[in-house]
């Protein structure tokens, strides 16, 4: 870690680090773009740790061009300058167009406000639902609840869920997310929102998924795995034991890429958690503790042409050895 990093604490990096990106959201409201101006002038170490991120963020990608514009409009804190095209600009200087994969972990603490049951940074949740369903909910994620005399619905917000289906003929079960739908016929499967997408594998029984705006529909049975769109559905393959081995603190990873490995391990410890392009596609196998992030990283680095390169505690990224 640098010397100025070591000055500043955890808590004010770490929130400086969540301020920069959501400062990249098109819709961020004028109310949290006054409370991000207000946490900046609260205090010395606020400002500190701003400019800290940012320096970070230069340290993958040179400021040339219109990147140095974005890094320059950053500086001068002026909040009404976030547009899109300096959001798109400002990801530059973090590396997401060539040398990082940023990870979409900033919307989850503000989409997961309300939900019915919601989860934080390496926490899992299990409960048995009123009609005696087994749920168990992954880290950083949410879900609402929608039982009635009709049906039962689970509605994933962000993140990802297992759940084990109690019968009940009157009442069909289904998991609903921005994707699409899925009815369970009687059966134990895993659903994972992955930005546009919707994983789904089947355990037992079957699954029905239905699209959210093309209507295709495809019957996902017990052993299969399948992603889809809102306009579509990939074609099925077999199913991952990765789906349900999280609940055991655990990510048993079979011919995995590393950059989903990298994307779950992010919901499971604090702060950044990035990787160079070059290495995303690496298939990786073996298992992983999602209880200690850091020996995780330790097999990977071990196992793989990869290093592992810490920033600080709180900021990592994977690169080519």
């Amino acid at each position: 870690m640098t010397s100025s990093a070591q000055k500043l604490s955890h808590a004010s990096l770490q929130q400086a680090a969540q301020w920069y990106v959501q400062l990249q959201d098109d819709n961020l409201s004028p109310h949290l773009r006054a409370q991000w101006q207000h946490w900046l002038g609260q205090h010395s170490d606020h400002q500190a740790a701003w400019h800290y991120v940012q320096r970070v963020g230069q340290r993958f990608t040179p400021l040339q061009g219109e990147g140095a514009a974005a890094g320059r409009a950053l500086r001068e804190h002026d909040a009404s300058r976030f547009s899109r095209r300096t959001g798109l600009k400002s990801l530059l200087v973090l590396g997401a167009s060539s040398l990082l994969g940023w990870r979409a972990w900033h919307g989850a603490p503000l989409s997961g406000l309300g939900a019915d049951m919601a989860t934080g940074i390496g926490e899992i949740r299990e409960t048995r639902l009123a009609d005696g369903s087994q749920l168990w909910l992954g880290a950083q994620s949410a879900v609402d609840m929608e039982f009635s005399t009709f049906s039962r619905v689970l509605k994933l917000r962000f993140g990802e869920l297992l759940v084990e289906t109690a019968p009940d003929p009157r009442r069909p079960f289904f998991v609903d997310t921005a994707q699409g739908r899925m009815q369970a016929l009687g059966t134990r499967f895993a659903v994972c929102q992955q930005g546009e997408n919707t994983r789904l594998d089947v355990y037992a029984g079957a699954v029905e998924v239905c699209t959210a705006l093309s209507g295709e529909r495809c019957i996902v049975q017990a052993g299969q795995q399948v992603d889809f769109s809102a306009e579509g559905i990939g074609s099925t393959r077999p199913a991952q034991s990765a789906g349900e081995s999280w609940i055991h603190h655990r990510l048993n990873a079979e011919d995995m890429p590393l950059a989903h490995l990298l994307q779950t391990l992010g919901r499971y410890r604090h702060g950044h958690l990035g990787w160079h392009p070059e290495v995303a596609n690496l298939s990786v196998m073996g298992a992983f503790p999602l209880n200690d992030t850091d020996r995780a990283l330790e097999l990977l680095q071990a196992a793989l042409p990869v290093r592992v390169q810490r920033l600080t505690p709180w900021w990592v990224t994977v690169e080519p050895a």
